[in-house]
């Protein structure tokens, strides 16, 4: 391997053609891609003789790239470091990582993932400029959906459950179960932008009148991973408005609750990347609180009769575009809490079965 380009030696059972990739899990999605740098794979060696060797290697290596959504903690951790875990896992850390498009902070953020998968250092050939050769080698990534490990079809048959127990093992997490939590822990993922609670002093007082200990976060904290993935493993229930900060349920302890608002317009987007059928595969319990009309700051700017309230799938065949500009970036909380005081007491039960 030579900068982004790859070179397979003639034994190989394959056709002396060349051809390019883009080693990264949403192969569909343009706007990904487009922060993905292309692999050139060379097989026609004949034509296009690879330069000798600078490194000798005896472990195989795994060539994915690092950018797409990056700064997006769900994509990181969907689109990258589950894949990842998919893909290099069976190795038991006897395989060299390549990372296209690297990033020093990247690195930094996921350090204990990163040796934990391989016992050496990433590779970044943008500045690397040897020679590497290796006895074998994957170009790209395990991907099987959204926050999903399928057990069937990769070596190891790995879980979303083993990923959990990988993530503990990675950052050394103390707490397995929720019962080993004297008392309940509410932590709430405050947002400072979109989709921000309102009412946050509210809900963190209704929270501690039933009796938990309530916490709150800012993405700034949950930045250093390896101190926030801490302290949500010290928490039984994770509370947040639909949004990139619920990935964090994958450090809860077994049998604690993840609760997510779902504010207008994104039942659908909720329901794929968060709802029961994904966090309820975690030993995680899956509480959601739907908004009204009346709790959304939509409503105020653009009334009752509005499609935007009335009708968000209107608005959302407006495409993309149109729908996130509304409901993902233009839209606020402010939860009603005697309705939400039912949704709170409920976690409460979950936790005492």
């Amino acid at each position: 391997m030579h900068s982004r380009t790859v070179y397979i030696p003639q034994k190989q059972s394959l056709p002396p053609i060349n051809w390019t990739v883009q080693p990264y899990a949403r192969k569909g999605d343009k706007a990904a891609l487009s922060n993905v740098a292309k692999v050139e794979i060379i097989r026609d060696i004949k034509n296009k003789p690879p330069p000798p060797c600078d490194d000798f290697h005896n472990v195989p290596a795994v060539v994915f790239s690092s950018g797409g959504y990056r700064g997006n903690f769900f994509h990181e951790i969907n689109d990258v470091m589950i894949p990842l875990f998919l893909t290099t896992r069976h190795f038991q850390s006897q395989v060299q990582l390549v990372a296209t498009d690297y990033k020093e902070h990247w690195d930094s953020k996921y350090h204990q993932i990163l040796t934990s998968l391989s016992n050496y250092k990433v590779i970044n050939p943008a500045e690397d400029e040897k020679v590497h050769c290796f006895p074998g080698g994957a170009i790209g990534l395990v991907y099987h959906g959204d926050l999903t490990c399928n057990t069937s079809g990769i070596p190891g048959g790995y879980s979303v459950n083993d990923f959990r127990r990988f993530l503990r093992d990675s950052f050394n997490l103390k707490i397995k179960n929720v019962t080993e939590i004297e008392k309940p822990v509410l932590i709430l993922i405050s947002r400072r932008r979109a989709r921000a609670l309102l009412n946050e002093k509210e809900i963190l007082g209704l929270a501690t009148e039933l009796g938990f200990k309530a916490i709150t976060t800012t993405p700034e904290r949950m930045s250093n991973l390896s101190r926030f993935s801490d302290e949500i493993n010290s928490c039984s229930v994770l509370l947040g408005v639909h949004g990139a900060g619920l990935t964090n349920a994958l450090f809860l302890p077994d049998g604690a609750v993840m609760l997510q608002v779902v504010p207008l317009g994104l039942e659908w987007a909720s329901a794929t990347y968060y709802g029961s059928k994904v966090v309820g595969k975690m030993n995680v319990r899956y509480l959601e609180y739907k908004i009204i009309p009346e709790e959304s700051s939509l409503l105020e700017k653009y009334g009752r009769d509005s499609p935007v309230i009335n009708d968000p799938a209107t608005i959302g065949k407006q495409g993309y575009a149109v729908s996130s500009k509304i409901y993902l970036r233009g839209q606020n909380v402010t939860l009603d809490i005697s309705r939400f005081r039912k949704t709170l007491l409920q976690a409460l039960e979950l936790l005492r079965r």
